[in-house]
């Protein structure tokens, strides 16, 4: 019967032979068919359900999952976009963030070359600035301005000490043109109220002046004062650009200045004239076995003028701080009109052993002013903590206990954090 032959012959076409399955011909059209997503979508389906139906043979089944695995790699192959080595980096810690193991992203690099992540990480030398203008203020520091060329000579007869002003050579142009119009100041410090100065000499480089200038002062006086030149760029409608300066503070470094002697210095570069404010003679003396320190305030000499009539009325003040905080302090009698006073007064502070690597002294010389507050002439600092000659003072002071260590101190300008210590 037409029925019988049918459904004889249908299970022979569903389950085709093993043989035939095999044959390169099956194989072909089988790719045929799934390239089509319909057939895709249906084989996909029967391999879900392979696990309950014997039907489908082992074979058709491991080359079913075979296909659509490799359908899915070139897949995901042709739509991921080519990324960075920054970017494989980050993707190459998913597998072990999310424990996909069996993904193969085909472009990843060797595990050799493995490197972990930047992504999110600050980096603090991109934000590192280069200090340009710090490093161009300290070439400027200490770079040349140009050389000038001056004599000293002493005449006994007048006691006068004559300078004069040959020349300068190779300035820094200071207009837009490419030159200046330079001329000098002189001063005899510590005295700033004679003040000469040399002509302007427009529109050059390398200005000759060749003008002498006369200072009254005892020959004994010479081995005290310093000898200030700073040369200036003269503007007609703003304020004079300052050049640089020379400071001489050994009058007698060339000859003993009874005959006339040419001297060569380099300028040094400076954007406002420099203050001499004046020194400080002090001893310090420790003894450790009573805890005691003893400044003692010897003299002042070279002191800034700060009144009208061009003296000072000059007294000392000592603070003992810790920390930065004022814990006491002291002062000496005042010596009126006159600017090298003589002291000779001692300071004892009570400091146990074990504290003096906290404490440091603040020594201010300050004016008296009857009207008004008394005005800080300048300060220096000793202590473990202080620079240069302030430290190196006090470590001498320890290392030597029981015996007076005395040093010259440079005054220098208040700081913005001293004035409170100094404020009475």
């Amino acid at each position: 019967m037409p029925w019988r032959n049918k459904e004889a012959s249908s299970p022979s076409s569903a389950n085709p032979p093993l043989e035939a399955l095999q044959s390169p011909s099956f194989r072909g059209n089988m790719a045929d068919k799934l390239k089509d997503p319909s057939t895709l979508g249906f084989l996909e389906a029967a391999v879900k359900i392979s696990h309950t139906s014997p039907d489908i043979p082992a074979e058709v089944q491991m080359s079913v999952k075979e296909h659509i695995m490799r359908h899915t790699r070139l897949q995901r192959q042709t739509t991921e976009p080519a990324s960075s080595t920054r970017h494989t980096s980050f993707k190459r810690h998913l597998p072990r963030q999310m424990h996909v193991s069996s993904v193969d992203y085909g472009n990843e690099l060797p595990p050799a070359a493995e490197q972990p992540t930047s992504i999110g990480r600050i980096k603090p030398e991109l934000y590192k600035q280069k200090s340009v203008d710090g490093d161009d203020a300290k070439s400027e520091a200490t770079k040349s301005c140009g050389k000038i060329n001056f004599s000293l000579r002493y005449d006994y007869e007048t006691e006068t000490l004559i300078v004069r002003i040959l020349k300068a050579f190779d300035l820094p142009a200071k207009d837009f043109c490419g030159s200046s119009d330079p001329y000098v100041k002189i001063y005899l410090l510590p005295d700033r109220k004679c003040k000469l100065q040399t002509r302007v000499h427009r529109k050059t480089l390398n200005p000759t002046f060749d003008e002498n200038f006369h200072f009254p002062v005892p020959y004994e006086e010479l081995a005290d004062r310093k000898l200030h030149l700073s040369v200036f760029d003269f503007d007609r409608f703003s304020r004079h650009d300052m050049i640089g300066e020379v400071i001489m503070d050994n009058l007698f470094e060339a000859s003993d200045l009874s005959r006339e002697t040419s001297i060569w210095k380099d300028i040094q570069y400076a954007t406002s004239e420099s203050v001499d404010l004046g020194e400080i003679m002090f001893s310090l003396c420790y003894l450790p076995t009573a805890g005691r320190l003893t400044l003692t305030v010897i003299k002042c000499r070279n002191l800034k003028a700060m009144d009208i009539t061009g003296y000072s009325d000059p007294y000392v003040k000592v603070s003992l701080l810790c920390d930065g905080r004022r814990l006491k302090k002291k002062k000496t009698t005042i010596k009126k009109n006159t600017l090298n006073p003589v002291y000779n007064e001692a300071i004892i502070f009570d400091i146990p052993p074990e504290n003096m690597d906290q404490v440091s002294l603040l020594i201010s010389v300050m004016d008296y002013d009857r009207v008004g507050h008394n005005e800080i002439i300048g300060v220096c600092r000793v202590g473990i903590n202080a620079e240069g000659l302030g430290r190196d003072h006090w470590n001498e002071m320890l290392a030597y206990p029981r015996k007076p260590i005395a040093h010259w101190h440079s005054l220098v300008e208040v700081k913005k954090s001293f004035k409170e210590e100094n404020s009475d």
